[in-house]
């Protein structure tokens, strides 16, 4: 007799839907899977024994054979223990076959029937809704699932208590959606001391998701800036929140089926490896740069990390999207993230100090610095120095705007650009404006458009650096309240493009 239960198997963040067929017919005793399962999806059978041995159930004295279709999609995870358990019960007629119809299942199982937490319970929720399909998961998975209102969402502890309500003889209630997480940030910007240029440089990133870079001295407030920025963003809007969740779903990071509304803030370590920043390995699980997707992706000491890794993010910076190509299947996760990166001014870090820099100074500055690319460079929006704080200044009180106060300007210029992009569903802020989208955006004047003219010939800019300071000048321009650039908000942009070390 065949019997045939539901699950997904993850392309990406898309979930796909998997048919698990079981067979038991005459033969040798024995249990096969098939349909392209990777190890961990072939070790479920000493699992799913173990687990009807707990429940007191006998495998047949026949050929089990299980196969999920279709066959040429890579089965990854131990998530297809459930399903292949429920599918090999309803061939037993144990479960009724009709009751698996209904329900698409994920769940690892222990050896003592248990239901452990598996990923992705949040994208599977999405494809059982369009499906039709109701949702079995672990119990600890289902206040994750529940976030996906269109679908029944059945949480139970055990096989016992999944079959119990399988079978009508236990039914469970609806698993409800999980707590709103909500994150405090307690590090203001009004601790920090000093710095105008670059808490300014901070507020126009936010405000229109430019690429930032920072360069200065160890100690100059580089990382305090930077992991302060989040607490000037605005937060998610229920779709980027839900896009934001998906990823982190898949890539089992949903604490307690929370789903927050702050920007995601990531700090990967300047040893990461290629897979680590943007997705890959065994399982080709989401990177750093999809991790930080609608959130800050942020690079400290940029020149440490190996180069490859750097100009690796180039693409996603353009397209928001990251593309893990592997022998048998090519997968796409999102990646559109606010980039920051910090970097000393050469290795030493003291090349601004006569007295204590290397012999090497000042080449020592330009071999340090080139570590980055100049594709990569190219890519900042606002690239400015951030210099020593004198040490009598940090003893006297903070006169900086709170990060309260900021974040209010920053929502407005959002606000704004939210109306403006309201036709435009590829683009959120200005960042996103295309260049044709950008002219009308954008219009400069006579004064403006020579200003820019001559600029770009001295800084020796390309069409993307062009680009760059006019949507930069629009978001100066939208923090001003000014329904046009001005000559101000255009040369504000244009200081954060000048070169390091030249004079503003």
């Amino acid at each position: 007799m065949a019997a045939i239960a539901y699950t997904v198997a993850f392309d990406g963040v898309e979930a796909r839907l998997v048919e698990v067929q079981c067979s038991v017919s005459p033969g040798l005793p024995g249990f096969g899977i098939v349909g392209l399962p990777d190890k961990s999806v072939s070790e479920a059978r000493e699992r799913v024994k173990a687990a009807f041995g707990a429940l007191s159930i006998a495998m047949p004295s026949r050929r089990v054979t299980v196969n999920m279709s279709p066959a040429d999609l890579p089965k990854e995870g131990s998530h297809f223990d459930l399903p292949i358990a429920l599918a090999v019960l309803a061939a037993l007629e144990i479960v009724p076959a009709e009751a698996l119809e209904r329900v698409v299942a994920l769940g690892e199982l222990a050896l003592d029937g248990r239901l452990s937490p598996v990923a992705g319970a949040l994208p599977a929720a999405m494809a059982a809704a369009g499906d039709g399909r109701a949702l079995l998961v672990p119990r600890v998975c289902g206040a994750e699932a529940a976030w996906v209102g269109a679908v029944p969402v059945f949480a139970p502890r055990t096989l016992r208590e999944a079959v119990d309500h399988l079978t009508d003889r236990a039914p469970l209630a609806r698993a409800a959606p999980g707590e709103l997480a909500e994150t405090v940030f307690e590090a203001d910007l009004s601790e920090v001391k000093g710095q105008e240029r670059a808490r300014r440089a901070l507020e126009i990133a936010a405000a229109g998701r430019h690429h930032l870079l920072m360069v200065g001295p160890p100690g100059a407030s580089k990382s305090m800036l930077a992991t302060r920025l989040p607490g000037i963003l605005p937060p998610l809007t229920p779709p980027e929140a839900l896009e934001t969740s998906i990823i982190h779903s898949v890539a089992g990071l949903l604490a307690e089926g929370g789903i927050s509304r702050m920007a995601p803030f990531r700090q990967p370590h300047h040893t990461a490896s290629m897979a680590a920043m943007v997705g890959g390995g065994r399982n080709a699980r989401p990177g750093q740069a999809s991790l930080a997707h609608n959130g800050v992706l942020f690079l400290d000491e940029l020149p440490e990390f190996e180069r490859r890794v750097i100009d690796a993010l180039r693409e996603p910076i353009e397209t928001g999207e990251i593309h893990v190509s592997r022998a048998n299947a090519h997968i796409r996760y999102p990646a559109r993230f606010l980039l920051v990166a910090a970097a000393n001014p050469c290795r030493c870090g003291e090349i601004a100090d006569a007295a204590r820099a290397c012999s090497k100074a000042p080449r020592c500055g330009s071999d340090y610095l080139g570590r980055i690319s100049g594709p990569m460079m190219d890519r900042f929006d606002l690239r400015i120095e951030v210099p020593q704080v004198a040490i009598e200044d940090l003893g006297l009180p903070a006169t900086g705007e709170s990060s309260a106060s900021v974040a209010a300007r920053v929502a407005e210029a959002r606000a704004v650009q939210a109306r403006r992009f309201a036709g435009h569903p590829a683009a959120r802020v200005n960042a996103d404006a295309s260049g044709r989208l950008l002219e009308e955006i954008a219009p400069l004047d006579s004064e403006c458009r020579t200003l820019l003219v001559l600029a770009a010939e001295r800084l020796g800019l390309t069409p993307r650096g062009y680009h760059r300071i006019l949507r930069s000048a629009r978001t100066i321009a939208d923090l001003d309240g000014s329904p046009v650039i001005r000559q101000p908000h255009l040369a504000e942009a244009l200081s954060y493009r000048l070169p390091f070390g030249r004079p503003d």
